[in-house]
């Protein structure tokens, strides 16, 4: 990993095309790390010293990789403890990609039940958000989710058969992005949401036992991974009489 004098990456032209701050070339080589499964989901990683030593940075450097990586959700610190890889079974996880809240008290903590698994060809819609080629195949997940035991989100998930063989006989737990890391060595990094405002139609009426029209969320998200793969297309429609959708800005 090049230095420069200045604490800097690149040959010292500040302005060069590409040129990217060291902190941000540690923070690459780290995220690479990830992406390759070297550290699982939950493992602790090496101290800043050693990841220092290894890659002939400061550990000030180190330090602030390790703080991006954070920010981003894909390590969580833990006081007393060190840096683990995200687990997205850790309710900090869970909560960075599910954004639905209960109005009143409650944790909030979504639980699901799933009501079907299939493989087919992908069709044009599948194909389009999954960047996927027209022979591809996808698996398709039905299910439908409460919070705090009050049923109001149905969802289609679809996933590209290739990325995940096997998966439509697996007992698939409540928070498939754990699964996704663990088995598949597949780590979600960023989802691409767009919501809209719908009337539910008979299909998701019946499913999530309220009248036909009555107005719900729509929120269709892509999944990419560490390797910038979209990997996940999500469909939900979600009541939302007693929660809503909490977006953090900054």
């Amino acid at each position: 990993m090049e230095r420069s004098g200045d604490g800097q990456a690149g040959s010292g032209r500040g302005n060069a095309v590409g040129f990217r701050p060291l902190y941000r070339q540690v923070y690459d080589t780290l995220l690479k790390r990830l992406a390759d499964a070297v550290w699982q989901p939950g493992q602790i990683l090496p101290s800043e010293g050693q990841l220092a030593a290894e890659l002939g940075v400061s550990q000030g450097t180190v330090r602030k990789a390790l703080d991006a990586l954070t920010a981003d959700s894909l390590l969580v610190r833990r006081q007393g403890r060190g840096t683990f890889v995200a687990d997205h079974d850790d309710k900090q996880s869970v909560f960075r990609f599910f954004k639905l809240r209960p109005d009143g008290d409650g944790t909030g903590m979504p639980t699901s039940q799933v009501l079907s698994i299939t493989e087919a060809a992908a069709s044009a819609d599948e194909r389009g958000r999954l960047d996927l080629v027209r022979t591809a195949r996808v698996v398709r997940i039905e299910r439908v989710r409460s919070i705090d035991g009050r049923l109001c989100v149905s969802e289609t998930i679809s996933v590209p058969a290739s990325l995940f063989p096997g998966i439509a006989e697996l007992e698939l737990p409540n928070t498939l992005y754990s699964l996704y890391a663990i088995r598949y060595g597949i780590t979600i990094a960023t989802a691409n949401e767009r919501l809209k405002a719908v009337a539910l139609a008979e299909r998701e009426a019946g499913l999530l036992q309220a009248p036909k029209g009555t107005p719900a969320l729509e929120i269709d998200r892509v999944a990419v991974d560490l390797e910038e793969r979209p990997v996940e297309w999500r469909l939900s429609t979600c009541l939302t009489q007693d929660i809503h959708y909490l977006s953090v800005l900054r």
